[in-house]
């Protein structure tokens, strides 16, 4: 079994792609730098709860919906 944090990346990258946002664009858009985003994509980083809830808005989706 994959760990959360390579599960939630995933469906962040998936929903960033269904907006039509490149990396860099979504990662300015939550004011994260592109290395960070790239990381949360990948699994690499296991962001805060303040983190998931930026993304969430920045893809105007309900942090339940994230997951």
């Amino acid at each position: 079994m994959k760990p959360l944090r390579v599960l939630f990346g995933n469906r962040v990258r998936e929903l960033r792609k269904v907006a039509d946002l490149k990396q860099d664009e979504f990662a300015d858009r939550c004011g994260f730098t592109r290395s960070y985003m790239s990381r949360i994509e990948t699994g690499g980083a296991n962001p805060s709860l303040d983190a998931v809830q930026t993304i969430a808005v920045a893809l105007r989706v309900s942090v339940k919906e994230l997951f």
